[in-house]
């Protein structure tokens, strides 16, 4: 960190302005991607749980967690210092490379919202509002921090010592919240009616309008995280869009296969996936590489969300299937598709690398999976024996949205302005709740 204004870049600068709205647009994104995909009744609480992770995050970041991400470190590569606690000492003259210091923090800070909000796709229709409020911050700070200081921070063991390498977040953001998504799935059980009821999307639309969100903010993510207006933004660009592409006509391919018919829901998943898988790439591959990567996510995940029904984990939104496993896939094939045209030097086995960059990739993986996966269960089971972390089989039953937050996405009835609901109104919701004439 330096603190010399003349350093500032005003192009780069003026490219992560945009980068970092387009991320924070992703979380919006996110939360009607994933409020069209569950059932009517809960739809408002998704939205919830993805808009309320952007001011609980935005707290704990700018308080302590842009300091022990990436701040000078203070444990062998495992975690940063305090020193910039508050975002102490850093003002309008402070530099990170060519930006404004508080810019890339607050860049840093819109990944960080994303990667938790993500987590609720798993747990989704049965948690406790008021447990999530508490999980989120606790999360960020045990899991989001550390991994970010390991694979991104000065001094981090996956990037410094390893020398394992993730352009933009296969590791801190995909893989910690696909694993973690899976451990809060154990830890809160099933839904009501797993694999009995049909739980079907209750808006196509509203899930591919969220998709199509998610795409647009997803250039910022990966352009974005080359830090600079560059051949290598527009590199990362290009990859995503085309690893995007070939991941829904992948999911699509098996779709028409497997089933019989193409669907909305598997082109929007199949868009994302391959969007997840291009994260960690997106910086080191060509764009043969990035086609590759995308549709080799597209065909192995539209399998993978199926595997929650042969294995009896209920992932509510396909968390684990897309984004752990697309994370996965993702970072793995650093190791295989790396060129030195686009990393400045490594290159992955198939550029003639040999299998050491596979292998060190695959160590981050196990490593990062492992980590997030038990260090989310510990908290998990913590938060479930204090505050109880699943909500009632009555609120359940009738859905979040009426029993927590008084509200129902489609009704605009007697409950809508703030009365209070008796617990008779909300047993017998179907009876009271009017649509207005």
């Amino acid at each position: 960190m330096t603190f010399a204004a003349a350093r500032v870049s005003t192009g780069d600068t003026a490219w992560l302005l945009a980068a970092t709205a387009l991320v924070l647009l992703m979380t919006p994104g996110l939360a009607l991607f994933y409020g069209g995909m569950v059932r009517t009744k809960s739809v408002l609480n998704m939205l919830m749980m993805s808009f309320v992770s952007i001011a609980l995050v935005t707290v704990v970041w700018l308080a302590a967690g842009y300091s022990l991400a990436f701040g000078d470190d203070v444990g062998g590569g495992l975690i940063g210092g305090l020193h910039q606690a508050g975002m102490r000492g850093l003002g309008p003259d402070s530099v990170h490379g060519t930006v404004p210091a508080v810019l890339f923090a607050t860049f840093q800070l819109t990944f960080a919202i994303v990667t938790a909000a993500l987590i609720s796709g798993a747990v989704a229709d049965r948690t406790k509002f008021s447990a999530w409020l508490v999980f989120v911050p606790l999360w960020t700070l045990l899991v989001y921090v550390p991994v970010t200081h390991w694979v991104w921070g000065p001094g981090g063991w996956i990037l410094d010592k390893l020398g394992a390498l993730d352009f933009a977040g296969g590791l801190p953001v995909e893989i910690t919240s696909g694993a973690s998504g899976l451990a809060l799935c154990l830890v809160l059980g099933p839904r009501l009616g797993f694999k009995k009821d049909a739980m079907r999307p209750h808006n196509l639309p509203m899930v591919v309008l969220g998709a199509g969100l998610l795409w647009f903010g997803w250039f910022g993510f990966n352009a974005g995280s080359a830090l600079g207006a560059n051949g290598l933004a527009a590199a990362a660009f290009l990859n995503t869009l085309s690893a995007g592409c070939t991941g829904l006509l992948g999911w699509l391919f098996v779709e028409q296969r497997r089933d019989g018919h193409p669907t909305t829901l598997g082109a929007a998943s199949g868009a994302v996936a391959g969007l997840v898988a291009i994260t960690p790439s997106c910086g080191t591959v060509s764009l043969l590489g990035a086609l590759v990567v995308g549709l080799a996510a597209g065909v192995v995940c539209s399998y993978a969300v199926s595997w929650k029904f042969r294995l009896n984990y209920d992932d509510s939104l396909d968390v684990v299937g897309v984004h752990l496993v697309g994370g996965v896939i993702g970072t793995l094939m650093i190791g295989l598709f790396a060129e030195k045209a686009m990393t400045g030097g490594a290159e992955g086995l198939f550029h003639g690398g040999g299998l050491a960059p596979l292998g060190k990739q695959f160590l981050a993986v196990v490593v990062v999976a492992v980590y997030a996966f038990s260090v989310t269960y510990g908290l998990g089971k913590l938060l479930d024996k204090t505050l109880g972390l699943r909500a009632s089989e009555e609120q359940e039953h009738t859905g979040l949205d009426l029993t927590v937050h008084a509200e129902t996405a489609y009704d605009h009835g007697v409950l809508g302005h703030g009365a209070p609901v008796s617990s008779s109104v909300l047993s017998s919701s179907s009876q009271k709740v009017k649509p207005q004439a």
